[in-house]
């Protein structure tokens, strides 16, 4: 497994609870841009319409080599997930306070997978708490390997 895009933001801004595999329909020129690493996270997010589950504003840049067989940089992509989970997605996400972004996209067995999650906001006290958790956790190996 090679993971192509990792979203670092995901796991501060959020409580990651439940996560899934998902397959991703893209065109052929998107492939070799997500390939060559040509994907941001950033401001991504994923949408269920129609018992569907969608990828958007996930932004795959262009491939040098596609010329004017070119894909859109931006755009709307569709997940692959089987009903019972998008019907545990859908419930989840009808309650307050719940949302799915994705994690990360990676190669696994030459195919494109991405990995979303059930996530719950973190309050900004939550991410204070987390922060520090983390100096700490440096601070604890430092010492342990300069023993």
């Amino acid at each position: 497994m090679k993971i192509l895009a990792n979203n670092k933001r995901a796991n501060y801004d959020y409580f990651l609870e439940d996560k899934y595999e998902a397959g991703i329909v893209l065109l052929g020129s998107e492939v070799k841009s997500v390939k060559n690493n040509q994907v941001s996270l950033a401001e991504s997010y994923v949408d269920i319409i129609n018992n569907e589950v969608y990828v958007r504003e996930m932004h795959i840049g262009h491939y040098r080599e596609a010329n004017q067989f070119n894909h859109q940089e931006v755009r709307n992509r569709k997940l692959l997930l089987n009903h019972r989970e998008i019907n545990k997605l859908q419930r989840a996400k009808s309650e307050a306070g719940y949302t799915i972004v994705i994690t990360k996209v990676y190669e696994s067995k030459g195919l494109i997978k991405v990995e979303i999650a059930l996530a719950k906001g973190k309050a900004l006290y939550d991410k204070r708490n987390a922060i520090k958790q983390r100096d700490t956790n440096r601070e604890m190996r430092k010492a342990l390997k300069e023993y």
